[in-house]
Formats: structure tokens, C-alpha cells, sequence
């Protein structure tokens, strides 16, 4: 059986092809400290870890501009 036609919690971590959307929502739901256990892991059988990191970078950068913004705006 081929990689693409596996159910996602047995394919490779990198080969898996989760929404743009689900990741966005874990990286924002784990940011803020909140998530339940069974959502938790359906992310870890469907999301890709690596498009997970990105995301996650990309927000914490983004964050931080907007805390800088907020900061200058109020100085």
C-alpha cells in the first residue's frame, strides 16, 4: 500500500497533509494554553510537524511585532 492511501496515523509525520486551517487553530489554541485532550490528538495523527513549526514560528513573530506596535503606540 502507498503512502497516499494510508490512513494518516500511519503515514511518516512528515508526509501527512493537514489543512492550513486545523494547524493555524492548534498553533492559536496551544499559544493561548487551552485544548482538549482528544482534539490534541487528532492534531498529532493528522497534522504535519513541520508545517506545524512553521506556522508556530510565523505567529510568534507576529506576535511580537504586534506587542512592539502596541508598545510604540502607547509610548
Amino acid at each position: 500500500m502507498d503512502n497516499e492511501h494510508r490512513p494518516a496515523e500511519q503515514q511518516p509525520a512528515h508526509e501527512r497533509k493537514g489543512s492550513l486551517l486545523r494547524t493555524v487553530r492548534a498553533v492559536a489554541w496551544s499559544m493561548i494554553g487551552l485544548r482538549k485532550g482528544s482534539e490534541y490528538q487528532k492534531d498529532i495523527e493528522r497534522l504535519n510537524p513541520i508545517h506545524i513549526i512553521v506556522v508556530g514560528l510565523l505567529a510568534l513573530f507576529l506576535l511580537v511585532v504586534g506587542l512592539i506596535v502596541v508598545v510604540k503606540l502607547v509610548t
